[in-house]
């Protein structure tokens, strides 16, 4: 019995050791790495949010203005729709994040060029927008 408790010590023991390895440094590099981050220019329709995720029928090109509206004046967050259905949504430089609404709200509903820098994480973009201007000459087709 004390042979069989001294080896039951020692495995705990063994195991506790294990579980209380510090991180590796591939460890504390994940932990640390930074989303993908590149210098872009970006063009595409201000819009809400939701209706492009919901239907997709809405496109760069082609919008409700009546459900852009009433979704913008909700509350629903502002992005920014390419032709090719990307959504970048709009941040702030400084952390924590300030609201960039006020940014985009006189670019509602229209089509735009922003520069700017654009951090990639699974999918998602998100953008730090340095210069924004309307492309006038871009055909709309609006709804409503």
């Amino acid at each position: 019995m004390k042979v069989f408790l001294s080896l039951s010590l020692v495995l705990c023991s063994g195991v506790v050791s294990i579980l209380a390895v510090p991180e590796t440094a591939s460890d504390t590099a994940k932990t640390n790495a930074s989303a993908q981050e590149s210098k872009v220019t970006v063009e595409g329709l201000v819009r809400d949010i939701a209706c492009p995720i919901q239907n997709l029928e809405a496109t760069a090109t082609h919008l409700s203005r009546k459900c852009l509206l009433a979704c913008a004046r909700n509350g629903s967050p502002l992005v920014i729709l390419t032709k090719d259905g990307d959504l970048y949504l709009p941040i702030s430089e400084k952390m924590p994040d300030q609201d960039q609404r006020q940014k985009l709200m006189p670019f509602l509903g229209k089509y735009v060029r922003v520069r700017g820098t654009v951090y990639a994480r699974k999918g998602t973009h998100a953008i730090v927008i340095t210069e924004l201007q309307e492309l006038k000459d871009v055909h709309l087709t609006i709804e409503d």
